[in-house]
């Protein structure tokens, strides 16, 4: 019977030292075990949280790029734009210039060729004065024979 009554203590003993942990070294074993349990989803939400940030940060990243390259082309198309602006204007200022020279050289050429025609006329007023008194054989006053001359230059 002794083995009875000791089986009966240790089991009484047994079930003490259960109820023991149950109430005592259980809960906070289990509180310790959600609580890490609990860090570690708050860890994997955060780290799912900061994937997604990534992501969207990426995303605008590439948009901000994108938009980063349009705005530069922009840029390129409208300085190649005031270029070939620039171009036509100095092209059109050039020619502008070009027949401004033309004209005066025209003006220049005419002036001198007017001068020339005047300066023949003289000379050729001068022959025919001259011819005319070696005909006559007598001199023919300029000045008081100024308006035959002028009449002889404008036939001329």
């Amino acid at each position: 019977m002794n083995i009875g009554i000791t089986l009966l203590w240790q089991t009484l003993a047994f079930a003490i030292f259960v109820w023991f942990c149950m109430k005592y070294v259980w809960p906070p074993l289990l509180a310790a075990i959600e609580e890490r349990q609990k860090k570690i989803a708050d860890g994997l939400a955060d780290a799912d949280r900061a994937a997604k940030d990534l992501e969207l940060a990426q995303a605008k990243a590439t948009d901000q790029l994108k938009e980063a390259k349009a705005t530069a082309n922009e840029i390129i198309e409208s300085a190649n734009k005031r270029k070939a602006q620039i171009v036509d204007e100095a092209k059109a200022e050039a020619d502008a210039e070009r027949a401004k020279i033309i004209a005066q050289g025209h003006a220049e050429i005419e002036a001198e060729r007017n001068r020339v025609k005047e300066e023949l006329r003289k000379q050729v007023a001068s022959l025919a004065i001259q011819g005319a008194e070696k005909i006559l054989e007598r001199s023919i006053d300029p000045n008081a024979h100024s308006d035959i001359v002028e009449k002889l230059v404008a036939e001329i």
